[in-house]
């Protein structure tokens, strides 16, 4: 019996996965029991069914591996707070102050013709007092470790955005009490709006298309002359204290109207520019809390920044009264993270010269 050839041999310590190189001499393969490859390519293939694997199908490359986050992040958006451009703030007594009051002092006596034997006539003063509520807004945060350790993995401080919420609610609330005033059954805190001491409304002129007082249906023409009407109606409820023309003034108009200041005429001359040149002292700001405000109507007030008079106050038309804007109540460290309170403290806004203001509405 003829003995079998054996080519190569290599014990178990020495085996190892097949090298697929380019074998450059085809025929020598079979001298290691590699051959009939042309033949199976001639046949095709023939085995035994394909084992299955045993994890799930799914593809290569998870989809986590393939996004990419852009920098930073998109902020909510909020409503302008206007309370503070509109009428400025005074910083004036402090958190725990019940109550922030104005002085109003008149001048009384009446002169009369000079007699030897008459009596003579006496000069006097009367004043009075005017009140402001204080009221107080809380709010606080609170971090957790595990809160705090997850939230730093998409690259969120929550600490610095807890105590920046805070801050932006505290705000927001402080300018809605600027505008809107606060009601909590016996208080008087009142806002730019309702003030008790501010005059009626006034309806602009029915001038639009179909008799409207709306400015979408007024020429250049008719807003302007809805405009001399306030600044001729302000000059003459202050006796002629308030000169426009001299005067530094305001215009606070609701922002669904405040474009329509670009109305123009045929020559390109718009009521912007009009205001501009006519009332050089006049500045005009935009609130969306003028939008419906006279009964789901849009209005606008004008009034004196200040007014110069005998009076020992700064002579402002409007005073926002806030003794504490914002502050840091106190701050306790917990076992599994810490908490913090925060807290403002608000008047409202009080109207201290109601001879300075006129209000229209319709527009």
């Amino acid at each position: 019996m003829k003995e079998t050839t054996i080519h190569s041999a290599l014990d178990a310590r020495h085996v190892h996965a097949l090298n697929f190189t380019n074998v450059e001499h085809y025929p020598d393969l079979a001298r290691i029991g590699m051959d009939g490859f042309d033949k199976i390519v001639e046949a095709g293939f023939g085995m035994d069914s394909i084992q299955g694997g045993v994890t799930q199908g799914s593809i290569s490359v998870q989809l986590q591996f393939l996004q990419q986050f852009l920098p930073g992040f998109v902020s909510v958006m909020t409503a302008a707070r206007k309370i503070d451009e509109i009428v400025g703030i005074n910083t004036a007594g402090s958190w725990e102050d019940e109550e922030i009051v104005q002085g109003i002092i008149e001048n009384t006596g009446t002169a009369v013709p000079y007699g030897d034997q008459t009596n003579v006539p006496l000069a006097s003063w009367n004043e009075n007092w005017v009140p402001r509520t204080v009221v107080r807004f809380e709010l606080g945060m609170r971090v957790d470790v595990l809160e705090a350790k997850r939230s730093a993995r998409i690259m969120v401080d929550t600490a610095g955005r807890k105590r920046e919420s805070a801050g932006l609610v505290l705000e927001q609330q402080r300018n809605a009490v600027g505008f809107y005033g606060y009601n909590s059954g016996n208080n008087l805190t009142y806002g730019f709006l309702n003030d008790p001491n501010l005059p009626a409304y006034k309806n602009v002129a029915a001038t639009g298309t179909g008799s409207s007082t709306l400015w979408t249906t007024k020429n250049f023409q008719q807003i302007t002359q809805d405009l001399i009407t306030a600044f001729a109606q302000l000059q003459l409820q202050s006796q002629d204290t308030i000169n426009p023309e001299v005067t530094a003034t305001t215009l606070a108009l609701a922002t669904a109207d405040y474009q329509y200041l670009s109305v123009t005429t045929d020559f390109g001359l718009s009521v912007r520019e009009w205001l501009r040149q006519t009332y050089p002292k006049c500045r005009v700001v935009s609130a969306p809390q003028l939008n419906a405000a006279n009964g789901g109507s849009n209005v606008f007030y004008l009034f004196a920044d200040s007014v110069t008079d005998l009076s020992s106050d700064d002579g402002k038309t409007f005073a926002q009264l806030v003794p504490a804007k914002f502050q840091v109540l106190g701050v306790q460290q917990m076992t599994k993270g810490y908490e913090e309170d925060y807290s403002n403290a608000t008047a409202g806004t009080l109207c201290k010269r109601p001879f300075a203001v006129v209000r229209y509405s319709g527009i």
